[in-house]
């Protein structure tokens, strides 16, 4: 008898998330059937966009996320036992999951094998080998597409995704201007090679670019939008690409809601006209077929030394919401993960 420890969706956020939004529950497991596994969550992933799905799942069921799984228990040749895996199994400690589950390869509700990582920590699947890195790679390259010797702009810098993209953008030969939220993480990106790094809560966005990019953006990686977008905007480039990746300044903010009509936006029509300016949205799954390309590159990238990785690791798995929460105080730096 195998006993899952999950975490239920129990009440709907309403703004800034709270603990006691969800529940923590125990479960059995139904014994494990033919072509199926039983498997063990080691890493729990905890992500921005989950917020938005709180809005959508029903209550009352579990909140879900992303893990890395090792199998305990298998009724099926192609996962043995000591098999690892990433699945969008939700905020739980074990998992049944069914033999369609297993061999299916899409990114939610599928499941992924972990690769021979050469010891790098297999918490990297959740973030630069996972997800966040591919966000970042695709995004990036097949959006925005920087030249040599081009000004990019990404702001929540220091975070899962806007640290890959600052350094990939370097290794492209660019000029990138990073923004943050905290002197700590200013210092994080000049580390890891931002020619230019803000704390976005302490220096005017406009006084800065005016001084940073004279030249102008030619690229913007857009992870948070709100008064941030609509302060950078005039200070695109003619032509400018921008990628929109997500918007975690509207997160917790109701009247953001999707499919909700809104008559306020930080991307001024004008500016966009007047400066014909690209602008796409994006959801990394458009680039599945591709995966193991981004995956690849960005761990030759790691062991050639030219990336730099940095995890938020928080122990427990009691402290799932805890994690989640922290996401939108800044609390990370790179990706946040829990440790079950």
């Amino acid at each position: 008898m195998v006993v899952s420890r999950v975490w239920y969706l129990t009440r709907r956020p309403e703004g800034f998330p709270r603990k006691d939004d969800f529940t923590l529950k125990e479960e059995q497991l139904p014994p494990c059937g033919d072509g199926e596994v039983i498997a063990a969550a080691e890493y729990v992933s905890v992500d921005p966009y989950l917020r938005y799905r709180a809005r959508q799942i029903e209550l009352d069921t579990v909140m879900t996320g992303t893990a890395v799984c090792r199998v305990i228990e298998s009724r099926n040749s192609e996962w043995p036992e000591g098999s690892y895996l990433v699945h969008n199994t939700g905020w739980r400690t074990h998992t049944l999951l069914k033999k369609e589950s297993l061999e299916s390869s899409s990114y939610f509700g599928g499941c992924f094998r972990l690769p021979d990582y050469h010891g790098l920590p297999r918490s990297l699947s959740l973030g630069a080998l996972g997800m966040p890195g591919n966000t970042a790679y695709f995004g990036l390259l097949e959006i925005c597409k920087p030249k040599e010797g081009e000004t990019v702009l990404v702001n929540c810098a220091a975070g899962a995704v806007g640290s890959l993209v600052v350094q990939i953008a370097k290794l492209k030969g660019c000029k990138v201007i990073g923004f943050t939220g905290s002197d700590e993480k200013v210092s994080y990106l000049m580390e890891i090679g931002a020619d230019h790094a803000f704390n976005y809560k302490t220096t005017p966005i406009g006084e800065a670019l005016e001084k940073a990019a004279p030249e102008k953006i030619n690229c913007y990686f857009d992870n948070v939008g709100g008064q941030f977008t609509a302060e950078a905007l005039p200070h695109m480039a003619d032509f400018c690409r921008i990628a929109v990746c997500g918007a975690i300044s509207t997160y917790n903010d109701e009247s953001k809601d999707i499919g909700k009509i809104s008559m306020t936006s930080p991307y001024s029509e004008a500016t966009i006209l007047w400066k014909q300016l690209r602008i796409e949205g994006f959801i990394v799954v458009h680039w599945q077929d591709r995966w193991t390309e981004g995956i690849e590159q960005i761990k030759q990238w790691i062991t050639e030394g030219k990336i730099k990785y940095r995890e938020t690791i928080t122990d427990g798995f009691d402290k799932v919401p805890d994690a989640f929460i922290g996401l939108f105080s800044g609390e990370n730096i790179g990706k946040a993960v829990v440790k079950v």
